[in-house]
């Protein structure tokens, strides 16, 4: 599908990073419109996770340009936290503070950010919660809850912060099978709505019915950009045969 149906709103342009002597993203060149969902796919070590990771500036690029909603990525202070804000991320690994409630983590950075008072932020997770289908679970803690459950805490912390974008880092692949469903069923839903959403994942199904593009990459660069139709119908690189041969027997 042609980005030209959607305004840009993400923009990488001449990307470079190395870790070391490991050159992990080579000249990565990328648009993302807005309200499109950009599914990033392609074999371990091939700079998937980096990539995301730059978009709100979790790691620093060597070159070239980001981009989002026309600005440059700030560098640091409260312009970074204002693009964190607005550039959501949802890890694999939760990163739910363990010490507070759920509601608590939802609310926490709507106070501390955006400014918002306690009871407006608790009242916007609350609505959240419910979205996610955990208006029960306000008073635990994510100890108490399950994978898939502190997977959907995380993103509706990061929707509390009204953000243009999000962004996700293999957000199921720490969880049990059972509970990857009910991950992806929340993500569908917000491609459903509109969401501007890049994820990285090995989620196939996910990509072929949600995505409007997948970008395959391997050894740090994107090798195709494309619908899901024309990639999974007939992927034109060698390398991203391969990759499909492997990944869609299993």
């Amino acid at each position: 599908m042609s980005t030209a149906v959607f305004p840009p709103l993400i923009e990488l342009s001449g990307v470079n990073k190395h870790f070391g002597d490991l050159h992990v993203l080579q000249d990565i060149d990328l648009t993302v419109g807005r309200g499109e969902v950009v599914v990033v796919i392609g074999p371990s070590g091939s700079g998937k996770s980096t990539l995301c990771r730059t978009i709100n500036r979790l790691e620093p690029i060597g070159s070239g340009t980001i981009r989002i909603d026309g600005e440059p990525l700030p560098t640091e202070g409260k312009g970074l936290a204002k693009l964190r804000a607005e550039v959501g991320m949802v890890f694999q690994s939760f990163n739910l503070f363990a010490h507070r409630t759920v509601l608590q983590n939802v609310s926490l950075a709507q106070v501390k950010v955006r400014g918002r008072g306690r009871a407006e932020a608790d009242a916007r997770s609350r609505a959240l919660l419910d979205r996610v289908g955990l208006a029960s679970q306000e008073d635990k803690y994510p100890a108490q809850l399950s994978g898939g459950q502190q997977q959907r805490v995380a993103i509706a912390r990061a929707l509390a912060m009204d953000p243009k974008a999000l962004l996700f880092d293999e957000p199921t692949s720490a969880l049990d099978p059972e509970m990857i469903n009910e991950v992806l069923d929340v993500m569908r839903g917000l491609a459903q709505e509109g969401m501007t959403m890049v994820v990285v994942t090995h989620e196939m199904g996910f990509a072929r019915a949600s995505a409007n593009r997948v970008v395959f990459m391997a050894d740090g660069r994107i090798v195709e950009d494309r619908s899901p139709e024309d990639f999974f119908g007939a992927p034109e690189s060698a390398r991203a045969r391969d990759f499909l041969s492997k990944i869609l027997k299993h």
